[in-house]
């Protein structure tokens, strides 16, 4: 077995590592539910490449999340549910059909157009997928009330600003920050009322109106809550590297260290960034 550009060498491959006796005990004992944290895995890799820009990276995750996509399919195939040139052809079909602006004729000629087009192309696919599911006597999932199209399968924080966004298209939502600054400072004021208390239930309750106040916030000002905590994750390592670099140089250890010797160093690594 020798590797390939063609798309066809990666399904051979993953045919093998699940063919029963000659292939791979490992690969053989995963199921869909338990490949799914590794999928996962790979579409945030994928996300960090590129927020290093680091194209080599980039090239080699995505091969790691295109193998999830052939693990899946195989496994589908196996069941004799469907095989990875049906999940192929799905996505093209979609795709031609929701840029008809595109690939057909459509008067949606700026972006604000296509995307009422868009929406509009995907619901009548959801009533499509809803017939098929009836056909097949296969439950659909609860999406009762007007918030149950977002999806509940995704980061609690890109689900928090889509239900916002959702809420938003029927009024119910606030027209500036100002407002939503209120509310963060009602909800810190709950939480330090709840911790006070000693209640941990109600800690947690009000830890995440709080988080969802924050969410609410960045919708209103453009900043992505997932892509601006992730710039703050960056931020952190970056300045316990120079707490830990530092106290290596003197000697010391991270261990032994107290937190206001920690703290000093903290201070001292976000002037030099404030300098830089």
């Amino acid at each position: 077995m020798h590797a390939s550009k063609d798309i066809s060498r990666l399904i051979e491959i993953m045919a093998a590592l699940r063919t029963p006796v000659t292939g791979c005990p490992w690969d053989l004992e995963q199921s869909f539910e338990t490949i799914i944290p590794y999928t996962i895995e790979e579409a945030y890799e994928v996300a960090d490449a590129v927020e290093r820009h680091d194209m080599d990276d980039l090239r080699e995750e995505l091969g790691d999340l295109l193998l999830q996509v052939v693990f899946h399919a195989r496994m589908a195939e196996e069941a004799g549910a469907f095989a990875f040139g049906d999940v192929v052809e799905a996505v093209t079909t979609k795709m031609i059909r929701r840029h008809p602006h595109v690939f057909a004729r459509s008067d949606a000629d700026t972006p604000g157009a296509v995307k009422l087009q868009w929406d509009a192309i995907k619901a009548e696919e959801k009533r499509e997928r809803a017939e098929r599911r009836a056909l097949r006597g296969t439950t659909e999932p609860s999406k009762s009330g007007f918030l149950g199209g977002v999806h509940r399968a995704q980061p609690a924080l890109s689900e928090a600003v889509k239900l916002q966004q959702q809420a938003a298209r029927v009024g119910f939502d606030w027209s500036e920050p100002g407002p939503i600054l209120d509310k963060i400072e009602e909800e810190v004021a709950e939480l330090r009322e709840a911790l006070a208390a000693g209640q941990p239930e109600k800690v947690s309750d009000e830890l995440g109106d709080l988080i969802f106040a924050l969410v609410n916030i960045g919708r209103h000002v453009d900043a992505d809550p997932e892509t601006a905590l992730r710039g703050t994750n960056a931020k952190f390592r970056r300045r316990f590297s120079h707490i830990e670099t530092e106290l290596e140089r003197s000697g010391e250890t991270l261990e032994a260290a107290t937190l206001e010797r920690m703290e000093g160093l903290w201070q001292a690594a976000k002037a030099i960034e404030r300098a830089l």
